[in-house]
């Protein structure tokens, strides 16, 4: 049976790019035709400056946001990475592997280590290693399928290159897997800068729609969203950034072709103003579940304990598996024992 793995960071609130990109998919479809793995990457949140409890409030938001959305715990797994070992052990394994070269030419790591030096502050190692972990995230479980956005590709691909490059060199430990990106709303630009992904941890925040807005938050942000010069409706991501992000966000929440859709519209007020009221609709049961969760955290609680231990009885005899073929001595208890001798007196 097909395995699919994939994560969300907990490094801000999720959002309606979060959820058009990746978490409706997995809940509409990739939990249903797969055996289907879904964590929340905590380890990846340490790698800019945070907040501990900042760190564990968003862990667990994502965690019952993920439920909410139509995660469902006895189709899938659900679970946080830091509750299974076996993420960090075969990390280390696999950057024996991976090459200085190769982390520092990763778009996201040039990116962030950007914006850290331009606020003054000092370059963790962990975010140019980080790719690294991700790889051990998917490959730890034997993933054949890694459903992500476009901006996450290229760390799909290092993943690939790793598992081969492990498998030709120490033996086959890996299954190598592919990225599937959605094919509409892969990547939901910022509603103020649509050049520029919807992230989770903008400053303003004035262009990103969150799960957990309010209705009239999300139509006033919608209302307000960046268009173009020019007063024709036309989808064209290079000449028309602004109307083909609310075009393409349409699409994704009414199931529409982005294209058709800019023939029914002659201004830019009827696009916003359906737009907003689409995103509105697609985003109130999520708000109305995750209310429901938030009063029994027992419920949430009890499906993290449980899909760590899943999760853990997947990954630990793979990652067993590489520690013995890259050369490393098992420990004593894993070693069968003497048979006793009996010698006469």
């Amino acid at each position: 049976m097909t395995r699919i793995f994939s994560g969300v960071k907990p490094t801000g609130h999720l959002t309606l790019g979060n959820y058009l990109g990746a978490v409706r998919r997995w809940a509409e479809v990739d939990q249903h035709r797969a055996e289907a793995l879904f964590c929340v990457v905590d380890l990846h949140a340490l790698t800019v400056e945070h907040d501990p409890g900042r760190v564990r409030r968003l862990s667990r938001q994502a965690a019952t946001l993920l439920l909410a959305a139509g995660i469902d715990p006895e189709r899938c797994t659900v679970f946080v990475q830091s509750h299974v070992d076996e993420h960090a052990r075969l990390s280390y394994l696999l950057e024996c592997v991976a090459t200085d070269g190769e982390m520092r030419r990763m778009i996201q790591y040039k990116e962030k280590s950007a914006v850290e030096r331009a606020r003054g502050g000092s370059v963790r190692l962990s975010l140019l290693t980080y790719p690294v972990l991700m790889a051990a995230d998917i490959l730890a479980y034997g993933a054949h399928e890694v459903p992500v956005g476009d901006d996450q590709t290229q760390h799909v691909e290092l993943t690939r290159d790793l598992a081969v490059r492990f498998n030709q060199r120490y033996g086959h430990a890996f299954v190598v897997p592919r990225a599937t990106p959605p094919q509409v709303a892969a990547r939901v630009m910022d509603l103020q800068d649509p050049t520029s992904k919807m992230g989770k941890s903008h400053e303003s925040g004035a262009g990103i729609v969150y799960l957990l807005d309010e209705p009239d938050v999300v139509r006033k942000k919608v209302m307000r969203a960046v268009t173009d010069s020019g007063s024709g409706v036309v989808y064209d991501r290079e000449a028309q950034p602004g109307v083909a992000n609310l075009l393409e966000i349409l699409a994704a929440c009414t199931g529409g072709n982005p294209e058709e859709l800019s023939g029914a519209y002659e201004s830019y007020g009827a696009l916003k103003k359906d737009t907003a009221d689409a995103v509105v609709e697609l985003l109130r049961p999520v708000r109305e579940r995750h209310k429901e969760l938030v009063a029994d955290p027992a419920y949430v609680e009890e499906v993290l304990r449980a899909g760590a231990e899943r999760a853990r009885g997947m990954a630990r005899p793979t990652v067993d598996a590489a520690y013995r073929a890259i050369g490393l001595l098992p420990p004593a208890a894993e070693v069968p024992a003497a048979v006793p001798v009996n010698v006469a007196r």
